[in-house]
């Protein structure tokens, strides 16, 4: 085990130059005569262009630069130096009433990525941002902050999306999302898979160097830019800023902590995190506040939409124990039980804990990666669930399910990615009590392509139905969660594909599904 943080940053190298690499992209150092950019060969923004963490008063803009995105060294085509990046902020989308310009240095440390952190705007309002590298221009993208703290905004518009693998589908339903009047999207986990892709969604063989599961950082950069080479997926980040966190195929399945899923050494385990949390920086609207220091990052964080709503974005994977009696499936699991185990690790759980007493908001959202609600795979009288999710971790969920209802959370609603299927049910203070109260509730939502074509119903959603009387509604069919938020309700719009192993599948809304003010549980 790596036993502090000096002797962690050590190890992995950071501090000193890294550091300052790091900082000169998010603007908070910067030196005005320096790094001109270079002629670029090629168009260095063929990744896109994305906002991010949106507040009231700004944004995080976000672009990598990057001519050849699947140079094999992973570092884009560009040279090994660092090039000046402007960028603009508009009340239009031609840039007639420019608000805000700047600049920042994309670095090679960072894989020529930046992160400038725009500040000043006004609360509540559409704003339009660009690029300039040299005499290469950017695609336009839209973004939008976030009510003053003391407003009381009529509603919130925002989807929910979560597991893209690249080889299972298209990316149709980022199309059809970056359609929506809405004010934001909140993606929970696996924006990549870390596998190797060995064929393309048609079933032929892709370049050999993608082949290999993603290890280092090279390959983890590789894998980003397949998936952003998708347009529906840059569509969707150039329309709405996003808020984002990762599950576990950003590092490696089910990983826990310092645990790797194939009991690498933790030193060896740790090498491929930093990798993996470097790059995903690297590709993501994040602040410099999500920083990685080597193996490490604060990824957990609350932001507010005014006194409407907060979200809460947990992180549920670097902290925790590792899975009981040997993660799967189990029926007589009892170290599930434990009251010592956790899966939020105890600073989190506390800050989680005094959110809820110190927020004034309606509508209390948690960002949370895998499953809470218990997932009974037995409709007879015994219980049979995973250990991966909040299931093996018991004593903690029923915690913090009965600390939101005795801190007097109005309206506790847990948004949820992972499954590949879409769920609405109700979350029960002790599911082993079958009178136990209904504190709140969870949308879980499905995958973008993981899982291919999937069903509107299938064996084991009549099983689930059936085994779990708090699950109202169940589908396994592609999409993502739609939701509408005002003072009276909470509206959730399952809206799934058809198919998405071929390309332009249409979309539609499955089902609707409400949750009232004041009255905890899913109404459908």
């Amino acid at each position: 085990m790596i036993a502090n943080s000096v002797s962690r940053r050590q190890m992995f190298g950071f501090g000193g130059a890294a550091a300052v690499a790091l900082m000169l992209g998010t603007g908070a150092w910067d030196t005005r005569s320096a790094y001109a950019a270079p002629a670029l060969k090629g168009d260095p923004f063929t990744l896109g262009v994305a906002s991010g963490d949106p507040k009231p008063d700004g944004v995080v803009l976000w672009t990598r630069l990057a001519p050849e995105p699947f140079a094999q060294d992973g570092l884009g085509g560009m040279p090994a130096t660092p090039v000046r990046v402007q960028y603009e902020v508009a009340l239009d989308e031609r840039f007639r009433r420019v608000v805000r310009r700047g600049s920042v240095v994309a670095t090679p440390e960072l894989a020529h990525s930046v992160h400038p952190e725009v500040h000043g705007l006004a609360p509540d309002r559409t704003y339009w941002f660009r690029f300039r590298a040299g005499s290469a221009i950017s695609p336009v993208g839209r973004t939008r902050t976030t009510p003053a703290p003391s407003d009381s905004p009529r509603e919130l518009k925002f989807a929910f999306a979560s597991c893209q693998a690249w080889q299972d589908g298209y990316f149709t339903a980022y199309h059809h999302m970056a359609q929506e009047d809405l004010d934001l999207v909140v993606h929970l986990g696996d924006y990549l898979y870390e596998s190797g892709v060995k064929t393309n969604k048609r079933g032929v063989s892709t370049d050999p160097k993608f082949h290999t599961e993603t290890l280092d950082l090279a390959r983890y950069r590789l894998q980003y830019g397949l998936y952003k080479s998708e347009a529906p997926l840059r569509e969707a980040h150039a329309n709405f800023p996003w808020i984002m966190t990762f599950d576990d195929h950003e590092v490696e399945n089910n990983w826990a902590d310092e645990t790797s899923e194939n009991n690498e050494a933790p030193e060896t385990f740790l090498l491929r995190r930093a990798a993996a949390f470097q790059a995903l920086y690297e590709h993501a609207p994040l602040r410099r506040t999500q920083l990685p220091d080597g193996p490490d990052v604060q990824m957990y964080r609350r932001l507010s939409y005014g006194r409407l709503a907060d979200f809460t974005m947990l992180d549920t994977r670097q902290y925790r124990d590792d899975q009981p009696c040997g993660d799967g499936v189990s029926a007589d699991c009892a170290d599930r039980f434990d009251t010592d185990r956790t899966l939020l690790g105890a600073r989190q759980r506390d800050w989680v804990l005094k959110g809820f007493s110190r927020s004034q908001a309606r509508w209390q959202i948690l960002g949370n990666q895998a499953p809470m609600g218990q997932t009974d795979h037995d409709p007879g009288p015994g219980t049979t669930v995973w250990m991966d999710p909040w299931d093996g971790y018991v004593a903690e969920r029923n915690r913090l399910l009965a600390e939101a209802d005795t801190r007097g959370v109005r309206n506790l609603v847990v948004i949820t990615g992972d499954r590949h299927q879409n769920y609405a049910w109700d979350l029960k203070r002790d599911y082993a009590d079958p009178g136990s109260a209904t504190v709140g509730s969870e949308f879980v939502g499905t995958s973008i392509t993981s899982g291919g074509d999937g069903a509107d119903m299938t064996a084991q959603g009549q099983t689930f139905l059936a085994a779990n009387p708090h699950m109202k509604f169940f589908n396994s069919q592609r999409g993502y969660v739609r939701v509408t938020v005002d003072r009276e309700r909470w509206t959730s719009d399952f809206r799934v594909l058809p198919f998405v192993t071929k390309p332009d599948a249409p979309i539609s809304t499955r089902a609707s599904v409400v949750v009232e003010d004041g009255t905890p549980g899913v109404q459908v």
